[in-house]
């Protein structure tokens, strides 16, 4: 079974981090979130999430096929200062796994040196990371074993992409047709 370590903390982008937990889940993949705070964790919007575990507990890296980072500005730059969250991302990238952020989490993925050249992410965000090889024009950006899409409207199409790098094409279809999907 294709495993996913979701890393939350404070100030996460509720609408991406549970479109990306849920839809994985419904793929049949097991998804492992966690946080750097506390177990609950707040988003932005007050929404408590339970993690399953908090980040600096799960040894077990080598398990994992893709980390994702949910968005959210205090989220993201949360994320993006923390020493364990680049380790994690870099040890990921460095196993040739796949590493995949949306909204302005692309930044914690730059700010670890694990972003590849082309890549999208939530406007003005691009201006924190490289603008020269911001794609705007694509909701998903897909650069070797790195993934990223723009924000909340996106993350639906972002969570499926994922299932289709991990699960297929069949379950892609699958999956997007049982949420009634017809639009990407």
């Amino acid at each position: 079974m294709s495993k996913v370590l979701v890393i939350l903390s404070t100030g996460f982008e509720e609408v991406e981090a549970v479109s990306i937990i849920d839809i994985l889940r419904r793929a049949q993949v097991d998804v492992t979130i966690s946080t750097i705070n506390e177990k609950t964790t707040k988003g932005a919007h007050n929404i408590l999430i339970e993690a399953d575990e908090k980040l600096e507990d799960i040894s077990n890296l080598e398990d994992f096929d893709m980390v994702v980072l949910p968005g959210g500005a205090e989220n993201t730059f949360n994320l993006a200062k923390s020493e364990l969250v680049k380790k994690t991302l870099q040890k990921m990238k460095s196993s040739n796994k796949y590493v995949a952020a949306i909204c302005a989490a692309p930044y914690a993925l730059h700010e670890a040196k694990v972003l590849n050249k082309r890549y999208t992410c939530y406007p003005s965000f691009e201006e924190k990371i490289d603008p020269a090889t911001y794609i705007s024009d694509e909701k998903v950006v897909t650069d070797g074993k790195v993934i990223t899409s723009q924000g909340p409207a996106t993350a639906m199409q972002f969570a499926l992409e994922l299932v289709k790098t991990i699960k297929g094409e069949e379950v892609y279809k699958e999956v997007k047709n049982g949420l009634l999907v017809s639009s990407f």
